[in-house]
């Protein structure tokens, strides 16, 4: 059983690292819960390879630095989504 757990932790470093994918991203591609991707990647996969756990760390400390301005898109979608769907009803 440990032998998967740690494959899983190497293989999200991967993914991470290739795609520069946030750990909700992460965790939809897996399978799996955003707090399993968080302790693969930032305790296991640091006892396992430290280099590739440094690089992952960067990706998520910069997809973390930008989530406000993600959100706040998402935000203004949201709201331009539901202005154009009101003006198709009222026209």
């Amino acid at each position: 059983m440990k032998g998967i757990v740690e494959e899983r932790a190497a293989k999200l470093g991967e993914y991470i690292i290739e795609s520069k994918a946030t750990v909700r991203m992460a965790a939809k591609k897996f399978g799996i819960s955003k707090s399993t991707v968080h302790k693969d990647v930032s305790q296991r996969l640091k006892t396992l390879n430290p280099a590739m756990y440094r690089r992952v760390r960067e990706i998520l400390d910069t997809n973390k630095s930008e989530r406000h301005i993600r959100g706040g898109l998402a935000t203004k979608n949201k709201y331009l989504k539901q202005k154009m769907q009101k003006n198709k009803t009222d026209n």
